[in-house]
């Protein structure tokens, strides 16, 4: 029990030097008669940049200590004595700290010279503290939760369009990673983000190494054979059995075997692929067969969604239904009732939203077209928003998601900052901090 109290207390200082360390960075605390711990007037000129990583918390700081300009770093502590809990008098970095700002002055603080480093106290706002301590004390689905009815609704539609930037943006960055492996191959790049897009979360990860393991030049080159394409695909998927269910698998184990001997093709392992928990019509075999379909059906996919001029044309070129047997049967050997496999719409959106959106957007970017980029934000307007657990988690809130605009905001709210109590880091946050009329309503 101690040892647990004990790691609690430590979590709640790192929380509030973090705190601290906020109110630095955006200047939130009491500017009135700054000095130092011995009456030097000190003038706050650049706070400097926030260090992510080990070393002082804030680097090419900028002080004026009575007539001197110093420029340097700034470390941050609740107590002046935790300089030395940390052992900072050991760490060379710390050895030209300009100033140490400190909530609590216990003690002074000396370079290894013997000269005492200038200390400064901060005083954070009332209602800084008070908002934080209810974020940080919070037990509710998001830390807000409770706070969440006193947000402007101007100012969050607002931030939400920042969080959907960003959230196109991240997703970008991936790509343009990917498309630098790829020799800026934009073809082949779309193809391994579509293909691991029909993974959705689950199967994500196998659909991605079923990319990787199958060259889209190698499925071009039998694209007008469905059979041929789908024994590619659901070969390299490890998921045909090495005596097969009924006559269908085995043939498209002979087209399989002579394949992959061609082109010298290695097999995922299949076991990676789950079942749990999953609609049959989301099961690996019907999304391959799927897939397989647009491949057999489409002629230059990726260029001809460059050249669309609307949400329903690109929805168009997704148009595309498995063959026959799938109809009958979501894995091999075991008939089930007949029903059309297409790709439905709620389907279509989920490709449009996580591989046609960032395509896009980053092929803009790299062509300098900001029209394009632009157009990626209209055309998340036009899809609904998904079914899933976070946005009904949203709409409990009294939150309005409307679109997939906002719900992939929402999505990235809760998944960037809220799931990492990056509180500090939100602009929400920052605003529900700020905000002097915040009460608790819990």
């Amino acid at each position: 029990m101690k040892g647990k109290l004990y790691l609690l207390t430590l979590i709640m200082k790192s929380m509030n030097e973090s705190l601290l360390q906020y109110a630095w960075q955006c200047k939130h605390f009491k500017m009135t008669q700054i000095q130092t711990v011995d009456g030097i007037p000190l003038e706050i000129i650049d706070v400097g940049q926030l260090n992510k990583d080990a070393g002082p918390d804030f680097f090419n700081a900028k002080v004026k200590i009575g007539t001197t300009m110093w420029a340097g770093n700034i470390e941050i502590h609740l107590s002046a004595s935790d300089w030395y809990r940390h052992h900072h008098e050991n760490d060379l970095r710390y050895d030209s700290i300009i100033l140490h700002v400190v909530e609590k002055s216990d003690m002074r603080i000396y370079r290894k010279n013997g000269e005492v480093i200038p200390q400064m106290v901060i005083e954070l706002e009332a209602n800084m503290k008070r908002n934080y301590d209810l974020l940080s004390q919070s037990n509710g689905w998001i830390r807000c939760s409770a706070l969440w009815t006193n947000i402007d609704k101007d100012y969050l539609n607002f931030q939400l369009t920042r969080m959907i930037c960003e959230r196109i943006h991240r997703k970008s960055r991936e790509i343009a990673q990917l498309l630098e492996s790829n020799k800026n191959d934009w073809s082949s790049t779309f193809y391994l983000v579509l293909l691991k897009s029909f993974g959705m979360h689950t199967n994500a990860l196998p659909f991605e190494l079923l990319a990787k393991s199958l060259p889209l030049r190698v499925l071009a080159k039998h694209k007008n054979n469905l059979m041929e394409v789908e024994a590619l695909l659901l070969g390299q998927a490890g998921l045909l059995h090495d005596q097969p269910q009924d006559e269908y698998e085995a043939a498209l184990r002979k087209h399989y075997d002579y394949l992959r001997k061609k082109f010298e093709l290695t097999p995922i392992d299949g076991t990676l692929w789950k079942y749990s928990k999953m609609r049959p019509s989301n099961f690996p075999h019907v999304k391959i067969a799927q897939f397989a379909a647009l491949i057999h059906v489409s002629d230059h996919l990726f260029s001809k969604i460059m050249e669309s001029k609307s949400n329903e044309q690109i929805r168009n070129l997704f148009q595309c239904k498995t063959s026959l047997y799938w109809e009958s049967h979501y894995k091999f050997g075991k008939e089930s009732a007949h029903r059309s496999k297409h790709l439905d719409d709620s389907t279509i959106n989920t490709l449009i939203i996580n591989a046609v959106v960032p395509l896009l957007y980053i092929y803009g970017e790299k062509h300098e077209n900001q029209t394009m980029q632009e157009s990626v934000l209209q055309l998340l307007e036009g899809i609904p928003p998904e079914k899933n657990n976070i946005i009904e988690r949203w709409k409990e809130l009294g939150q309005e998601v409307s679109n997939a605009y906002q719900s992939q905001a929402l999505i990235e709210l809760k998944t960037q900052y809220c799931d990492l109590n990056k509180c500090l880091c939100c602009s929400i946050g920052h605003h529900l901090l700020s905000n002097k009329k915040t009460r608790d309503n819990r």
